[in-house]
């Protein structure tokens, strides 16, 4: 290995696949293997088999690899793309082709294992069926079992001792060594290998009556069980890992490019569409690729990127997210994102990079079983002297010091924690959850205060139309019915449907929406005045759409105008022929869901704090209409008065959150205890944050505030269990109340109950309480 110079300030990080990984020992081992080499730090998870090495660049990957090798176990790098153009998708499903041929393997093998012991099992247990001579048949069947399909565990056994170390595989293969031998030496000396020798089958060991026992049930149990419980963990954690796939698997495999000079399409792979091309999205089709949409106009249902229920309504100018399926008419989109720079593939690394993160409980966990798998074989040895002290024959001495070694295994330890999490993280993936590592669940689970931005969290950040007041005093507003508000909103929304300006697509859209798509009039003669209005004539009449004067205005207007100003809202004055005709207040929209997404973090014992760079009349307009008290609302906030707001927080013992969306949030959300970027917010607030809420739903705060609760009760109980599993079994054992062959069942049903209790998380549902659904629709602010 190259010798290092002295370590930079600068790091990389790298990520290895381990092999031959079986328990939190091997966890352990790998990482102090690592940890060897100066400056190196490693985070090493057992349900994934991965590393993540973070070094100084002086160190290549070949050094890396050549101290896990020094530990005992293989690394190589992640298998590289076939070809520069592969997507996540195609690696992720070569991954899974290679995962399949291993499962196909570890399936053979416990295949014949269990052919073999089967009969070994049944003649040892059942005393009827020892015909004369059964036992020679059983040791013939248990053999291949005993050497053959233990040999991967006998191999890592001899490597591990060869290194110093020793793991689960160490205590299986010194459990079935020492069983088959006995076993032996009983057949051929010990008087067990005579003609109608029988043996009567015992949950307890029994001690021997002049003839030696034999213990070729527990030589083939313990490989079977073992066997039985690593295919079954396998299984669970490829499930645990579904979500990540099945992220993978979103993305469109082909997509329609449409030449922009021919007109003509053609079929090609969604790897080789680039930047700048346009592509035909047909009813029922995915969006290949994120883009803008450039002509036509439908419905995108973005439930399998964001988990929203309802479709977004897009035409040209929207954005459209790549596996969106298109479910309306047909569109023409502009690729602006492909590969790894698309939203898909960020929620996706985003996951992958999660799954590479190890919880405190976690690591606690691999450092008790790095020195757990030494203690045990003490124990054993010491176990083994003092039956054989006390008077006992080797043979009830043996049994109880193979029962200690098979009873240990510490592998329930190890999954208890990485298992949960991988279910966890995958279950948040698919609620639209994206969390950047374990500790940020633990720091969710751990909050007492919510720090929430207004703009683009609570509220959508966009203009909408809250109040139209025509001269006659009607108020109409969203789902107004039939009045003199249609009259004005058509002559209105004509003339601003040539206005680029905020305010006029506000308007013109809000038109649409109530009078309907073909409703509005062509318009004549229009112009637009810079930081005035705009203005045509519309029906041999001339509309001006434009910001109040001077002008003195009817009373219905003068009280609409009043309001709106006092709200913070934008007034717009409608002139007909010169004449105002009516008063249009545009303001930012709560978002649907904000009221019960505050109500159930109050629920949840959360304290919500609204923290704007508002006026304080729409600071307390906002508040007032969630529920948040007066004394929590900090308004006019620029972000340095945010960031000090959150550490004042933290300086009087909060734990706090801040959800926030844009680049005036980043330094808050990078100060919180924990940071939560909305997904449509910008890269930066992202960047900061340690949990990002893809689907545009403010309740998914309280979601994820949940799952985090969830996943570390779950781990909670996985460590229970493993702990205690323990704790009650290894006395029993060496104590001799404990057969090897029932210790060799008890230690794969553990591991196998570990993974059960967290693959539940996979079907988690975050349960909404009917009491805080007190507002569903959207409110003006």
């Amino acid at each position: 290995m190259t010798a290092p110079g002295p370590v930079a300030d600068a790091t990389t990080t790298t990520d290895l696949v381990i092999g031959g990984m079986t328990c939190g020992a091997c966890v352990a081992r790998v990482e102090k293997g690592l940890a060897k080499l100066e400056g190196v730090v490693a985070s090493v998870n057992l349900a994934t088999h991965t590393a993540r090495v973070t070094h100084p660049p002086t160190y290549t990957v070949p050094d890396l690899v050549a101290a896990v090798e020094r530990s005992g176990f293989t690394a190589e790098p992640p298998a590289p793309p076939k070809s520069g153009d592969e997507t996540e998708a195609g690696r992720q499903e070569r991954r899974d082709q290679e995962a399949a041929a291993e499962d196909a393997a570890q399936r053979g093998r416990l295949i014949v294992t269990a052919f073999l012991a089967v009969p070994v099992l049944a003649l040892s247990m059942i005393p009827a069926l020892q015909f004369s001579n059964w036992q020679w048949l059983c040791f013939a069947l248990a053999a291949p079992v005993a050497f053959w399909s233990t040999w991967p565990c006998h191999v890592k056994a001899v490597r591990g001792l060869q290194h110093g170390a020793s793991t689960m595989d160490t205590l299986v293969s010194l459990g079935t060594v020492a069983a088959f031998s006995w076993s032996t030496y009983a057949l051929f000396f010990g008087g067990a290998g005579q003609p109608g020798m029988t043996m009567p089958f015992t949950l307890l060991p029994s001690a021997s009556a002049g003839v030696a026992h034999i213990y070729l049930e527990a030589a083939v149990a313990v490989p079977l069980f073992v066997l039985t419980g690593r295919y079954l963990e396998a299984r669970a954690k490829r499930g645990t890992g579904a979500a990540l796939r099945s992220l993978a698997e979103l993305a469109a495999k082909e997509v329609s490019v449409r030449c922009q000079k021919s007109g003509r399409e053609r079929r090609v792979p969604v790897d080789q569409l680039r930047v700048g091309q346009v592509f035909v999205v047909r009813p029922g089709e995915k969006v290949a690729t994120d883009g803008v949409v450039v002509e036509g106009s439908s419905a995108l249902d973005l439930s399998l990127v964001t988990g929203e229920s309802d479709p977004v309504e897009v035409g040209p100018g929207s954005p459209a997210v790549g596996a969106a399926v298109n479910a309306g008419g047909l569109l023409l989109v502009r690729a602006t994102a492909v590969g790894e720079d698309t939203q898909l593939a960020r929620i996706t690394k985003l996951v992958t990079n999660a799954l590479a993160g190890k919880a405190r409980a976690q690591r606690v966990a691999d450092q008790v079983a790095g020195v757990f798998v030494p203690v045990v074989l003490a124990l054993a040895v010491t176990v083994l002297g003092f039956w054989l002290g006390a008077g006992a024959d080797a043979q009830a001495a043996v049994t109880v010091a193979v029962s200690v070694l098979v009873v240990a295994c510490p592998c329930a330890l190890g999954l208890a924690t990485p298992t949960a999490l991988l279910a966890a993280t995958g279950r948040g993936a698919q609620l639209g959850i994206l969390v950047k590592g374990p500790r940020a669940l633990e720091s969710l689970r751990a909050v007492d205060t919510v720090v929430l931005d207004k703009t683009g969290t609570l509220t959508t950040g966009k203009l909408h139309v809250t109040a139209v007041t025509p001269v006659d005093g009607t108020d109409g507003g969203e789902g107004a019915g039939p009045s003199r508000v249609h009259a004005v909103l058509r002559l209105a929304g004509a003339v601003e449907q040539g206005s680029d300006h905020p305010l006029g697509r506000a308007i013109a859209g809000y038109a649409r929406r109530t009078l309907g798509e073909d409703a509005l009039p062509p318009v004549a003669d229009f112009a637009s005045t810079t930081g005035v209005g705009v203005a045509g004539r519309v029906d041999g009449v001339r509309v001006e759409v434009c910001a109040p004067g001077d002008e003195v205005l009817p009373e219905p207007l003068a009280a609409a105008l009043a309001k709106a100003e006092s709200s913070a809202h934008t007034p717009v004055l409608v002139k007909v022929d010169g004449s105002a005709r009516a008063l249009i207040a545009l303001g930012d929209t709560l978002r649907p869901g904000a009221y019960r997404a505050v109500e159930r973090l109050r629920r949840l014992g959360l304290r919500p704090v609204l923290a704007t760079g508002d006026r304080e009349a729409t600071a307390h307009a906002v508040a007032k209409e969630l529920g948040i008290p007066t004394a929590d609302v900090h308004a006019r906030c620029t972000p340095e008065d945010k960031a000090a707001l959150v550490a004042g927080m933290k300086g009087e013992g909060r734990r706090v959150a801040v959800i926030g969306d844009g680049v005036n949030d980043t330094v808050a959300l990078a100060g919180a205890d924990l940071g939560i970027a909305m997904g449509g917010g910008t890269d930066a607030a992202i960047g900061a944050a340690d949990v990002t809420l893809v689907r545009e739903d403010i309740e998914a705060v309280a979601d994820s505030v949940l799952l985090a609760r969830r996943t570390l009760g779950t781990i909670r109980t996985n460590l229970v269990w493993a702990f205690g599993y323990n704790a009650v079994l290894i006395p029993l054992a060496a104590t001799g109340w404990l057969n090897p062959m029932v210790a060799s069942a008890a230690m794969s049903v553990s591991s196998v109950i570990v993974v059960t209790n967290s693959l539940r998380l996979r079907g988690w549902q975050p349960r909404r309480p009917a009491a805080a659904a007190r507002r569903t629709t959207e409110a003006p602010v």
